[in-house]
């Protein structure tokens, strides 16, 4: 699959050499291409604009508070995509970007109720971390790839249930942060 990540942070480097060694084809969307050395090892990086061409997805992993300028220059490349969004507006009363982008994308919510740390090693010792999400029905088998390619266990919410997935994101800062019990923590749905 051609996926494309906005963004060559914490998170975006996190999940982008992980998609790419699960065998993804690997493109990092930046304002900075030209300036990023040795940061992004496994993956072409290009100016965003280049990045998303021919992408099956776009994984926006960069500031949430920077969504909006990012849909002001380049909204009709986002138009009819599926983007996933892994941003979160630390303090705002919605955490999500949905609000942000186009109303033409097909808009799915994961990667933000979890630490870096946690996508980076997924595995614990009772299993593997879950990575809930909310995406259109339709989406649902490329997303549950993407989350399966970070080495996380798709547990799909619903469509538009991205309300419901930040109130995730709140509880993992509740009890990872605010809490003290630290970053190394993950959820996990158990059924019997």
């Amino acid at each position: 699959m051609k996926i494309t990540v906005i963004g060559t942070g914490f998170i975006g480097s996190t999940l982008g050499e992980a998609l790419s060694a699960a065998g993804h084809q690997l493109t990092y969307g930046s304002r900075h291409a030209g300036d990023l050395g040795d940061l992004v090892r496994t993956s072409t990086v290009a100016p965003v604009g280049e990045a998303m061409r021919g992408a099956d997805v776009i994984i926006l992993a960069l500031p949430g508070a920077a969504v909006g300028d990012l849909t002001a220059e380049y909204g009709e490349a986002l138009a009819g995509r599926l983007v996933i969004d892994a941003t979160n507006q630390m303090g705002a009363d919605v955490a999500n970007a949905r609000a942000l982008l186009p109303s033409s994308v097909r808009y799915a919510r994961a990667f933000n109720t979890l630490g870096g740390e946690n996508m980076a090693d997924p595995e614990f010792a009772e299993g593997r971390a879950d990575m809930f999400f909310s995406s259109p029905e339709g989406d649902r088998p490329t997303v549950e790839s993407v989350i399966q390619g970070v080495g996380l266990r798709p547990v799909y919410v619903g469509e538009e249930q991205e309300g419901l997935i930040d109130c995730l994101f709140r509880l993992w800062i509740a009890l990872a942060i605010k809490q003290g019990r630290g970053r190394r923590l993950a959820l996990r749905l158990l059924e019997g």
